[in-house]
């Protein structure tokens, strides 16, 4: 007699942030195009049909990993550059973090966003534009951090914001790059408290004339 049979039973599923943390390195370390869907499914342990059906197509799936990755990697330094402290401290912190974040033992090296599809095939355009669009969106949230120090006199009436918010963020971009090929944390510190050195002259006080 022939076996019965056998019934199809549901596609394998997992907990979607388990995936994501599991695509977020993938990516991290591979790149978006270095980066299969086999190699998506085999690392997650399931099968294509129920990647798709969790998280939709593969650039859908890296947009996911961006916004579960930038959630907890950039909490902190959000909170410091809209927080209370002086914009020269805030930025130390930023420069600081990600010395420290870019070499931890414990995750793949540098940022997932600051040198992501710098390079890319056409087909792989509309991810690109959106790495860039994220790290625009990162560069203006300093500027608005030097916009706020301008109003409060905590840098010249007549910086270039801009450019200061170019500068700093043009820095971890290179902190990145060293980190990936193996700077260590105190080198990159060493940088950060460089870059600190270049911060602009504080506003010049009038003195009142006596009367």
């Amino acid at each position: 007699m022939s076996e019965p049979a056998r019934k199809r039973g549901r596609p394998r599923l997992l907990d979607r942030d388990v995936g994501l943390d599991v695509a977020a390195r993938l990516f991290w370390e591979h790149g978006y195009e270095g980066t299969s869907i086999a190699d998506l499914t085999e690392a997650m342990g399931i099968p294509p049909p129920s990647l798709y059906a969790t998280y939709g197509s593969k650039e859908d799936l890296y947009r996911q990993a961006l916004d579960h990755v930038s959630e907890r990697e950039n909490k902190a330094v959000l909170e410091a550059l809209s927080g209370k402290l002086p914009a020269h401290d805030a930025i130390a912190f930023y420069l600081h973090d990600a010395a420290a974040r870019f070499t931890d033992p414990g995750r793949p090296r540098g940022c997932m966003i600051s040198t992501a599809v710098l390079q890319h095939a056409e087909k792989s355009e509309s991810v690109a534009q959106l790495v860039s669009a994220r790290r625009e969106l990162g560069l203006q949230t300093i500027k608005v951090r030097f916009d706020r120090a301008v109003a409060e006199g905590e840098l010249a009436p007549d910086t270039d914001t801009e450019a200061l918010a170019r500068f700093y963020a043009a820095v971890v971009q290179g902190m990145s790059a060293q980190a990936c090929d193996g700077a260590c944390r105190e080198r990159l510190k060493r940088l950060a408290d460089i870059a600190m050195s270049a911060w602009p002259s504080p506003p010049v006080r009038r003195r009142k004339p006596v009367s």
